[in-house]
């Protein structure tokens, strides 16, 4: 299919030994021969830890249930197929906020060195890891609330200061469906009032703090003083960057996606869930969220669609 404005790939840097990958307690764990590390919970699919250069760059709740009890407080959830309270006059209509991926239990399907996207370099020095769900894994509340036959592969990549995450979606069955999907990523950041957003100027964004007005990035950089919920739609930069006192900290690259969400929970909200803590972890933890969530993308049988992220992360 065609993917327009896909970012430019992380570069690689020369072979070495093996990655090494292993499971434990229902996660898939990989790392490189440099000690940078991915692991990813079998439930959800949830990429809930990713280390570079002994950096963790997410954020996990310290009270986050990561025994598949329900879904995670952070890390990367995956979200499908729709994006916040579903409206009850959609096909979604009776699947539960954010849909069933992030809270199904997904089928490790093995390490591969065909990697999808932009990403690819094939060399002894990343590693790929496919999850699999389809319609066959769902629970029978699930099926029932959305009875399509799909298929989605999520593909986990790490190498030295980077990750890439893509998910691709197949329509198995022999009607149309339309979905929304989201990488809920949640990073670590060293102080919130000292972090800025760039790549977001010009754009139009949903503010769900103001009724779900539509609005306009006049700043090219944008700071988080408050609350923060909004969705930038048709973004047409590929790049968000995450400065930390004025310095490149994380780059978060589209991957023929071309919406993000921006979200801190602040003072107030974070008290209010039970499974964020610690309450003033909302200092240390910023929502930029990669997806295609403005409308609905529609896919005929036998049709497919890929979309994901880039991260590289400045040491």
């Amino acid at each position: 299919m065609d993917r327009p404005n896909k970012p430019s790939a992380i570069s690689a840097s020369a072979s070495g030994p093996q990655p090494s990958v292993h499971s434990e307690r229902g996660r898939i764990i990989a790392s490189l021969p440099t000690g940078d590390s991915v692991e990813v919970l079998l439930y959800g699919a949830t990429v809930i830890s990713w280390k570079s250069n002994g950096r963790e760059n997410f954020w996990v709740s310290d009270a986050a249930k990561l025994d598949g009890s329900k879904p995670v407080r952070g890390g990367v959830p995956v979200v499908f197929p729709c994006f916040g309270p579903p409206p009850q006059d959609h096909a979604t209509g009776k699947l539960p906020q954010h849909g069933f991926a992030r809270n199904s239990t997904w089928e490790y399907m093995g390490e591969n060195s065909s990697e999808s996207g932009k990403g690819a370099s094939g060399g002894d020095d990343s590693v790929t890891l496919d999850f699999g769900l389809s319609s066959a894994q769902l629970s029978a509340e699930a099926k029932q609330a959305w009875p399509y036959e799909f298929g989605l592969v999520y593909s986990v990549t790490l190498r030295k200061d980077g990750l890439q995450t893509m998910l691709n979606v197949r329509n198995e069955g022999k009607e149309s469906f339309e979905f929304q999907m989201l990488l809920h990523t949640y990073f670590k950041i060293p102080d919130i009032s000292k972090a800025t957003i760039n790549g977001l100027g010009s754009v139009t964004y949903i503010d769900k703090m103001l009724n779900a007005t539509e609005h306009q990035q006049t700043n090219p950089s944008l700071s988080i003083n408050g609350e923060t919920d909004r969705v930038y739609m048709s973004i047409k930069q590929d790049t968000t960057s995450i400065l930390s006192e004025g310095r490149s900290y994380l780059d978060v690259q589209r991957d023929n996606l071309e919406d993000s969400v921006v979200w801190n929970p602040w003072i107030e909200k974070a008290k209010g869930m039970g499974d964020f803590e610690p309450k003033d972890g909302y200092k240390k933890m910023l929502c930029v969220e990669v997806g295609a969530v403005n409308g609905w993308q529609k896919l005929e049988p036998g049709e497919t669609f890929e979309g994901g992220q880039i991260l590289k992360a400045h040491l």
